[in-house]
């Protein structure tokens, strides 16, 4: 389903002296099945962006249209309960939502509470338990006996089993080291390939250039700018106006073109060392 923001606005604290402007005038569409990514600052309005597409706020003006359904200010707590069915919020230290005395138990939880059988939760909470990685072998464990990234897998896992048509991400994998941070992102990978539509709120530009179809750049409340990947990082000065850093591939691609190298812009780092290898005749 594609996702439509007209004229989308939210203010903190509304009708109140300390009220504040989180987000303001947002107008954008965002395709079905592709893999979404949201740049900017702290402060730019990203996670209220996903809070608002999910419903956990409620916009003050504008419209959200998807999966015929349009949310707005007058939108009550039942319609947003069936937005929520098809869509998922992965927060970034999404494993202190564990509470449950065993890990399919938890994951379970998100299926029984949208109206899934008991029988039905359970097959969907093992089926996505092994996607991230989370064998029968701890099923029956409690979840907090687990190690951190077996706890970031099980929450993740959590959001998966109901299955939702738009998985949200709010910085996933900020408190995993590299090798697990690459292994669940290309888990979120893989779940968009499968047919679904993923939006990531990320600091790290070589996760979001590498995985990304589209971008979304944020500032003040706002989007001043979406596109491709390589739309969005081919202009450094506009980069550095907007003090945003580029993928470290496009930085090394700079390198090597400084010292006579023609290689193509890519965000595979195979692809790039097939070019250098040619250039230098090795087969």
């Amino acid at each position: 389903m594609a996702i439509k923001f007209e004229k989308v606005g939210y203010t903190y604290g509304r009708e109140t002296a300390f009220s504040s402007l989180g987000l303001n005038d947002i107008n954008t569409v965002i395709e079905k099945n592709t893999f979404n990514s949201v740049i900017g600052h702290t402060g730019s309005g990203k996670t209220t962006l996903l809070q608002a597409l999910d419903g956990l706020i409620k916009i003050t003006t504008g419209t959200i249209s998807l999966k015929n359904m349009v949310i707005n200010v007058n939108s009550d707590e039942k319609k947003l309960f069936i937005l929520r069915k098809h869509i998922g919020l992965v927060f970034q230290f999404s494993e202190n939502q564990l509470f449950a005395d065993t890990v399919l138990k938890d994951v379970m939880f998100g299926p029984i509470n949208f109206g899934i059988s008991v029988d039905k939760a359970k097959q969907l909470a093992e089926k996505w338990l092994r996607f991230v990685g989370i064998g029968s072998e701890l099923f029956d464990k409690s979840p907090f006996d687990l190690s951190g990234g077996q706890m970031k897998r099980v929450a993740i896992a959590g959001v998966l089993a109901f299955e939702p048509d738009i998985l949200c991400l709010d910085e996933p994998v900020s408190s995993l080291d590299p090798q697990g941070r690459k292994l669940i992102m290309q888990l979120f990978k893989k779940y968009q390939q499968d047919g679904h539509t993923v939006i990531l709120v990320s600091h790290n530009m070589d996760e979001v250039y590498h995985y990304s179809d589209n971008i979304i750049v944020m500032e003040n409340g706002t989007i001043i700018k979406q596109g491709s990947p390589r739309k969005i990082f081919e202009d450094k000065n506009w980069l550095d106006k907007h003090k945003l850093v580029r993928p470290s591939i496009l930085k090394f691609i700079d390198d090597l073109e400084k010292v006579g190298f023609k290689v193509t812009k890519t965000n595979d780092l195979s692809n790039l060392l097939g070019d250098i290898l040619q250039q230098i005749g090795v087969k």
